[in-house]
């Protein structure tokens, strides 16, 4: 069997899978709208932890993974934090997988966020692209792959990968709605595209292996709407008064900070007619969810009050709609 089947496969959070079920009974697309944004906020440290493997093992992972953060305004560091944002085994008969940016702060603790059953430059940069938010590359609506789906799934429902059909489903044929998405058009050197072999498609595509970051990885990473380097430290929310904001492009994530001088309920709202989702990180840690929320203000606006320590906390914005939604909005914290 060719090593260019040994591919990587997504873990969907539980509940998320559930939605998928439920929209594909109702014939809908199978990657819709309860896939939000998985981007972590901008100027994240994300620390890394060993869950197992040997020394070669190990630094390998350290070699090739900070080679995003060259080109992404994020941190890698690697320690023994118990409650890492990235904790990696090495069990080779499971494979390659990661979960997908933020979705790592749902597992427990004493779970792994990725696996790399096998280890090369290739396969770090491709896992490490997973967690911080990134999808595979011919899951991309604009790709277009047209897949002989025959050859695909009995090449891939033997070794090395043995998937079943919903794996494959999940992994191979379902693409992301446009909506979800800050994407380009497929770009068939990027680290985040599978080795597809020309006997899996119908038109003729093909891609060789991709073993490190494309020239529209690096520039994609980077760009205002994903972890640019201006701009990060987000901009500041005084107490009790409301700052005027916009969604000026679509994908846009704002980013906000604010200080708890005394411990107290804290009540972060929007409002206007954009219809926004917002998260709240801190005390003092871009990586610490506090709590999201969709629509639990007026109209559609977000709504998120919490007891908060002393500290400076964070507030992510963006529009539900992150492929096409702008619009102005006010943005308040209060404490009661």
């Amino acid at each position: 069997m060719s090593a260019l089947l040994r591919v990587c496969y997504d873990r969907i959070l539980p509940q998320d899978l559930r939605r998928f079920a439920q929209l594909h009974m109702m014939g809908g697309p199978s990657r819709a709208a309860v896939l939000k944004a998985k981007k972590w906020p901008n100027g994240s440290t994300l620390r890394v932890r060993f869950m197992g493997g040997n020394s070669t093992q190990q630094d390998i992972v350290r070699q090739f993974a900070p080679e995003w953060a060259k080109h992404a305004n994020l941190k890698l560091i690697f320690g023994n934090a118990t409650d890492a944002e990235i904790r990696i085994s090495f069990v080779d008969a499971d494979g390659a997988w990661s979960y997908i940016g933020v979705d790592c702060k749902n597992i427990p603790v004493n779970e792994a966020t990725m696996n790399l059953g096998w280890q090369d430059e290739g396969v770090v940069l491709h896992e490490f692209g997973h967690a911080i938010g990134l999808i595979h590359e011919h899951q991309n609506p604009n790709g277009g792959i047209q897949w002989n789906r025959e050859n695909v799934i009995r090449d891939l429902s033997g070794p090395p990968n043995n998937w079943d059909l919903a794996t494959i489903e999940h992994n191979i044929f379902a693409a992301y709605a446009h909506e979800q998405l800050n994407s380009t058009t497929l770009d068939k050197k990027s680290i985040m595209l599978y080795a597809i072999p020309a006997h899996w498609t119908r038109d003729g595509f093909q891609s060789a292996p991709n073993e490190v970051l494309s020239e529209v990885d690096k520039r994609y990473i980077g760009d205002r709407l994903n972890y640019p380097f201006a701009d990060a430290e987000g901009r500041e929310l005084p107490v009790a008064e409301t700052t005027q904001a916009e969604i000026g492009q679509a994908g846009e994530q704002d980013l906000y900070t604010f200080v708890a001088r005394v411990e107290g309920h804290y009540t972060i709202e929007t409002e206007g007619p954009t219809d926004l989702v917002m998260a709240l990180y801190g005390p003092d840690n871009r990586t610490a969810l506090i709590a999201d929320d969709d629509d639990s203000g007026r109209d559609r606006n977000a709504k998120i009050t919490a007891m908060l320590m002393p500290g400076t906390y964070f507030v992510q914005v963006r529009h539900y709609n992150s492929a096409g939604g702008t619009g102005a909005y006010g943005i308040k914290v209060s404490r009661s």
